[in-house]
C-alpha cells in the first residue's frame, strides 16, 4: 500500500516530497560526480542528465504503450504534465544506459558509478525514513463539509459507511487550470464507474461560483462538498491542487495523484483500488 506524497508550495509551484527527494539526490550526485570527476580528469555531469533523460523517456514510452488507448492523440502521449510514467522501466533504461555508457567510456567508469550510488543511497535512506515515520494507514478523514444545498453538510467518511465501495476524492477549484483541464475526465469516469464513489471537494469558493463554472463548460457532477478552509488538505498533506486521493474499499488511501490528471493517469490509481 503506498501513502499519500507529502505536498510543499513554493509560490505557485507545488512538489510532491518524493520529487523533492530526487531532486536533493541529483545535486548530491553531481556535487560527488564533480569531486570524482576533477580526480579523474573527467566530466561527470553531462552523464548523469544524460542518464536522467534516458530514464524519463524509457518510463513515459512504456506507460504510455500499457495504456495507449487511453489517450487520443500524440500529443496527448508526450503531453508528461499528467505525470504517467512506468517506474519499473525508467530504473530498467537507466542501469542498461549505465552500463553501455560505463562500457564505452572507462575513465568515466569510477566516477559515474560513484555519482548514481550516492544519489541512489541518499535516496533510499531518506525515503526509508518517511515511510518509518509514516508507516500508519490513512483512513478517509472523519471530516464535515458543506454541500452544494444551502446549509447542508456531509460527512466524507459517510459516503464509504453508506455503501461500502472505492472512493476517489478530488481536491479541486475553479481558478486551477490544470484542475478545469482534468475535469471533463472526471465527470467522465464518474457517469461510467458506478461501483466508484466520485467526491469532489472544491476548496475555498462558494456555490455560485462552483455553479457559474459547470454550467459554462456544460459538466454534471455529482457528490461536491465545499471546503472554505482547506481543512481536508491540511488533514491529509494534500497542498497543491489538483490533488486525487484514492481509498479501497475499506476506507484505507492506496495511491494519490498530485497534479493533472488524464485518463491514463486516472485509469492507473482507478486499478490499485482492487477488482470490483
Amino acid at each position: 500500500m503506498s501513502t499519500l506524497s507529502q505536498t510543499v508550495s513554493l509560490g505557485p509551484l507545488g512538489f510532491t516530497l518524493s520529487q523533492l527527494l530526487m531532486v536533493f539526490a541529483l545535486v548530491v550526485a553531481l556535487l560527488v560526480g564533480a569531486l570524482m570527476g576533477r580526480r579523474h580528469r573527467v566530466v561527470v555531469s553531462d552523464a548523469l542528465f544524460s542518464l536522467i533523460l534516458v530514464a524519463l523517456a524509457g518510463a513515459r514510452m512504456v506507460f504510455v504503450l500499457r495504456y495507449h488507448d487511453s489517450y487520443d492523440s500524440v500529443l496527448a502521449m508526450i503531453d508528461i504534465r499528467d505525470g504517467g510514467f512506468d517506474v519499473t522501466a525508467g530504473v530498467v533504461s537507466a542501469l542498461l544506459w549505465l552500463c553501455w555508457r560505463s562500457w564505452r567510456s572507462s575513465p568515466l567508469r569510477r566516477p559515474l558509478a560513484a555519482a548514481v550510488l550516492s544519489a541512489l543511497v541518499v535516496w533510499g535512506a531518506l525515503s526509508s525514513l518517511i515511510l518509518l515515520i509514516d508507516t500508519q494507514a490513512r483512513p478517509v478523514p472523519d471530516l464535515e463539509l458543506a454541500t452544494m444545498e444551502q446549509q447542508g453538510s456531509a460527512n466524507l467518511r459517510g459516503f464509504q459507511a453508506d455503501q461500502a465501495q472505492p472512493m476517489v476524492v478530488n481536491l479541486w477549484a475553479t481558478w486551477c487550470p490544470p484542475c478545469r483541464r482534468e475535469m471533463p475526465v472526471l465527470a467522465e469516469a464518474q457517469a461510467e464507474h458506478q461501483a466508484i464513489d466520485f467526491v469532489f471537494v472544491n476548496v475555498g469558493e462558494e456555490q455560485g461560483t462552483i455553479r457559474q463554472f459547470l454550467d459554462s463548460q456544460a459538466l454534471t457532477l455529482d457528490n461536491i462538498l465545499l471546503d472554505r478552509g482547506n481543512r481536508l488538505g491540511a488533514m491529509t498533506g494534500a497542498h497543491v491542487l489538483p490533488t486525487t486521493l484514492f481509498y479501497n474499499a475499506d476506507g484505507l488511501l492506496v495511491d494519490s495523484h498530485t497534479g493533472e490528471l488524464s485518463r491514463a493517469t486516472l485509469r492507473q490509481g482507478l486499478e490499485k483500488l482492487g477488482p470490483r
